[in-house]
C-alpha cells in the first residue's frame, strides 16, 4: 500500500526514515577530514546527502552516524546548513564498524517507524525520484529494495594476489545478470532489525545491508537507479561530482 504497512496482522500508517552513516575517515580520498566531511560545491558531502533524503516527500526522520567522537561537530555542523524544516534531524554517535554504525542508527529511530532507508554519505547527489522508487516499493510490500544499474563493463572474477602483481582469471559472470547497486537501499523496519540481530560482526563487518537481509533468506528487489547516484570514493570521483552539481546549480536552480 502507498500510505500504510502491516505489521503483527494490522494495519498502520506508515512512517519512513534514513539512516546515513557517516562515521567512516574515506582513505581512499587521501588525508585529511573524514570523506563525509569533504565539501562539493562549497558545500560537505554529508549535508547534500542529508538534503537528498530529506528532499523526499516520504522522508520524515533522517538520522546522522557521526564518528564516535564527533557527534556533537557533526551536529553544529548540520545547524550551520539550511535543511528542510518538515523532517526531523538526529545525530548519534557511531561505531567502529559501518555495521555497527547502521546498527546504532537504527536503535535511534522513533518508535512508529516502520520502514527505513539505509543511504550512503558518499553518494551525496542521488536524485529525489530514485529514493522515492525505493519508497514506493517498500510500501508496496517489498521487504528490501535497492536501486541499480546494469553493468557496462565486462567483470572477471579472478584468483586474488597481492596489490600489483598479475591476477589468473576463473570465471567471467554473464554481464547481463549484474548489477551495480547503489544506495539508498529501502526495507521494512522488522526485516533490517532481524537482519542486524543474526549478522555477527565479523572483522571489518558487512558492508551492505541489503546482503545481510539475503543471508536471512528474504528477497531482495532491485529498481532502476541513476547514474548521478554514484559512489564519490576517490579524487577523479569528485571532480565528476563537483560538475554534476554545477550542471544542476546551472539549470535547475540547485
Amino acid at each position: 500500500m502507498s500510505d500504510e504497512t502491516r505489521t503483527a496482522g494490522t494495519a498502520r500508517p506508515a512512517r519512513t526514515a534514513a539512516v546515513i552513516p557517516a562515521a567512516g575517515r574515506g582513505v581512499r580520498l587521501g588525508a585529511g577530514v573524514p570523506k563525509a566531511l569533504r565539501t562539493l560545491g562549497g558545500t560537505p558531502m554529508l549535508i547534500h546527502a542529508v538534503r537528498a533524503m530529506a528532499r523526499s516527500r516520504a522522508v520524515s526522520v533522517v538520522v546522522v552516524v557521526a564518528p564516535p567522537d564527533g557527534a556533537d561537530g557533526v551536529r553544529n555542523l548540520l545547524a550551520e546548513h539550511a535543511l528542510p524544516e518538515k523532517t526531523e534531524i538526529l545525530v548519534v554517535p557511531g561505531g567502529e564498524t559501518r555495521q555497527e554504525s547502521v546498527r546504532l542508527g537504527l536503535a535511534a529511530l522513533p518508535g512508529d517507524v516502520t520502514d527505513v532507508l539505509v543511504h550512503d554519505a558518499a553518494r551525496p547527489l542521488v536524485p529525489v525520484d530514485t529514493v522515492e522508487a525505493v519508497v514506493d516499493a517498500v510500501r508496496a510490500g517489498a521487504p528490501a529494495v535497492v536501486p541499480a544499474l546494469p553493468v557496462t563493463d565486462t567483470v572477471k572474477e579472478v584468483e586474488p594476489r597481492p596489490a600489483g602483481q598479475p591476477e589468473p582469471v576463473v570465471a567471467t559472470p554473464e554481464r547481463a545478470r549484474l548489477r551495480a547497486v547503489q544506495t539508498p537501499q529501502g526495507f521494512d523496519l522488522e526485516t533490517l532489525l532481524r537482519a542486524h540481530e543474526e549478522t555477527a560482526v565479523d572483522g571489518e563487518g558487512a558492508t551492505d545491508d541489503a546482503g545481510m537481509v539475503e543471508a536471512l533468506g528474504v528477497t531482495v528487489l532491485l529498481v532502476p537507479g541513476h547514474e548521478e547516484a554514484f559512489k564519490v570514493t576517490r579524487p577523479l570521483d569528485l571532480v565528476l561530482a563537483e560538475a554534476v552539481l554545477a550542471r544542476r546549480r546551472a539549470t535547475d536552480a540547485y
